[in-house]
């Protein structure tokens, strides 16, 4: 506890020394995430993917970052209220809100965002994952997060977007399964005057 202080003070103090740096930090802290969702629906209609893929990939990631953020997020800030760090240290305040500190809704929502694009396609995920720390470590910079809320968001994002992946794919499968077991009874049906 004592070095998350310690690592949010270290980040905090970077602020007031250059005006160009606050700007980066405000963009990245609250502007990148707007970004970061055009350039996924962009990606997803100019992937050379099927359809059905595109379907699946944004399923995907939709229910991973709405379960994380909105399900699991909303559920230990029920459980476990912690003030933001602006109101319990004196900082260098670049931004403010209101919600409960701990974890991250910005770090559970985009990392699994990034982790469900990454288990489709690893070189974008990357480029995600990489965007998504960015604006992290400058919401800790703009004083609205500890570093451990970060990270708690981001156990949160990866554990539910690996979930939800997995259970999409054995649904999936399920599906193919049922859908090939009723086509190899359907075809002899239809043989003998049965089938539709």
């Amino acid at each position: 506890m004592v070095s998350d202080v310690k690592l949010l003070f270290f980040l905090n103090n970077l602020v007031g020394k250059s005006q160009i740096f606050d700007a980066l930090v405000v963009f990245f802290a609250s502007y990148l995430q707007y970004f970061l969702i055009v350039v996924f629906c962009l990606l997803l209609y100019f992937w050379a993917y099927t359809k059905r893929e595109k379907f699946y990939l944004f399923g995907i990631t939709v229910v991973s970052a709405i379960v994380a953020r909105f399900g699991i997020t909303e559920i230990i800030r029920f459980f476990y209220h912690r003030p933001r760090p602006f109101l319990v240290y004196q900082l260098n305040q670049l931004m403010s809100n209101n919600n409960w500190s701990f974890p991250s809704g910005h770090s559970a929502f985009f990392f699994a965002m990034a982790t469900a694009i990454y288990l489709y396609n690893k070189k974008w995920g990357i480029g995600f994952f990489i965007a998504t720390i960015l604006m992290n470590i400058s919401r800790v910079i703009a004083g609205v997060h500890y570093p451990s809320d970060i990270l708690g968001g981001m156990v949160v994002g990866v554990a539910v977007a690996c979930a939800v992946f997995y259970l999409f794919r054995t649904k999936l499968k399920h599906c193919k399964v049922g859908f090939s077991l009723l086509l190899s009874l359907w075809i002899p049906l239809r043989g003998v005057g049965i089938g539709f």
